[in-house]
């Protein structure tokens, strides 16, 4: 049964910095691409992130381009996004996804993708 797990969010002042894991079980995540999302409340789910099996694709939103950075670690079984220079508008729960990839060239920026999601893990930006 694969499932995934997200952890590392929690409440930071602007400016400041948070990083998400996303622990897989059940996969051999070594062939897996991984997306991160997230939604704010009241507001629909929103592509972050994501990053190809191999870890050679890798594209971002335009909203956290230069301030975010996915990356894997396939011996931990567990992704990663570090979340820096934080903006109240990065407040929302964040979801780690993941699908069976096709080619280590490709990710994507789109839910419909991706098969398995975790719960989510809350990150609130504010003073």
């Amino acid at each position: 049964q694969v499932q995934l797990v997200e952890s590392g969010g929690g409440l930071v002042q602007p400016g400041g910095s948070l990083r998400l894991s996303c622990a897989a079980a059940g996969l051999a995540l070594q062939y897996y691409v991984i997306g991160w999302f997230r939604q704010a409340p009241g507001k629909e789910r929103e592509w972050v992130s994501c990053i190809g099996s191999s870890g050679i694709k890798i594209n971002y939103a335009d909203s956290v381009n230069g301030r975010f950075a996915v990356s894997r670690d396939t011996a931990k079984k567990t992704v990663y996004l570090q979340m820096n220079s934080l903006e109240p508008e990065d407040t929302a729960v964040y979801y780690c996804a993941a699908v069976r990839s096709i080619s280590d060239y490709v990710c994507y920026d789109t839910s419909r993708a991706y098969e398995h999601w975790g719960q989510g893990t809350q990150v609130t930006v504010s003073s």
